[in-house]
């Protein structure tokens, strides 16, 4: 008797920048997928007969292509990534079995047998992407502890990552060393500073900053405290 490997799901983020996703499905479900979807900038392709009225609104500001007919074989020619959202099993069956044999990342909604991979339920501020999942075994949990992480993260983290994020470009320009990147890098984030920023305590930031970036951070610093929530 052959062992039977056990599925783990290996999390990974995609760029999905100028690719082509094709989502199969015009209803509310495909409606979700999409929404997700046009923040990554991906070339997505809707393929169904009807579609929802935000659909329809996306088609006709440019922003998705719409296909108005059922999937056909072939429609997966030049896609990177499928999602079906339809509720027909054979045409979720075909879809899979076309994406199978062309090598293409394939998610049926609601039928992780038919999947190679799931997506998972996501807490986004600003570049910080938190993502959670239970493995396809309850998208309920994966949901409520979604729930549970956005009430602890607050509007605050999008500009924080920001500012590590121009604060570490400047180190990255002003070391040549490795090791002193990497020490330095590793002290950006440093649990102090979100709390300054929480309290507002922009000249301890901007003293902390220049500290390890030198000057060109005082700069960086004011930026961001001029676009700071009240």
């Amino acid at each position: 008797m052959k062992d039977v490997l056990h599925q783990v799901y290996y999390p990974i983020f995609i760029d999905l920048r100028k690719k082509e996703v094709v989502v199969v499905g015009g209803g509310g479900v495909a409606e979700r997928k999409v929404k997700g979807l046009l923040e990554t900038h991906a070339l997505i392709k809707v393929i169904s007969p009807k579609i929802t009225k935000a659909l329809e609104q996306w088609a006709s500001e440019g922003l998705i292509d719409h296909v108005s007919r059922a999937f056909t074989q072939g429609d997966l020619d030049s896609a990177w990534l499928v999602i079906a959202a339809t509720d027909d099993p054979a045409t979720q069956k075909a879809i899979y079995r076309e994406a199978s044999e062309h090598k293409i990342f394939c998610n049926v909604v609601d039928q992780p047998e038919l999947c190679s991979f799931i997506v998972s339920s996501m807490v986004r501020r600003g570049d910080l992407c938190l993502a959670i999942s239970t493995g396809g075994k309850s998208p309920a949990l994966a949901q409520h502890l979604r729930k549970e992480i956005e009430k602890n993260l607050g509007p605050f983290y999008v500009g924080y990552v920001s500012l590590l994020g121009e604060l570490r470009q400047v180190i990255k320009r002003s070391y040549s060393d490795p090791k002193t990147r990497k020490r330095l890098c590793k002290s950006l984030a440093d649990p102090r500073v979100l709390v300054w920023i929480k309290d507002d305590k922009w000249d301890k930031i901007e003293r902390w900053a220049i500290s390890l970036c030198g000057k060109e951070a005082a700069n960086i610093v004011s930026k961001f405290e001029s676009v700071a929530d009240p």
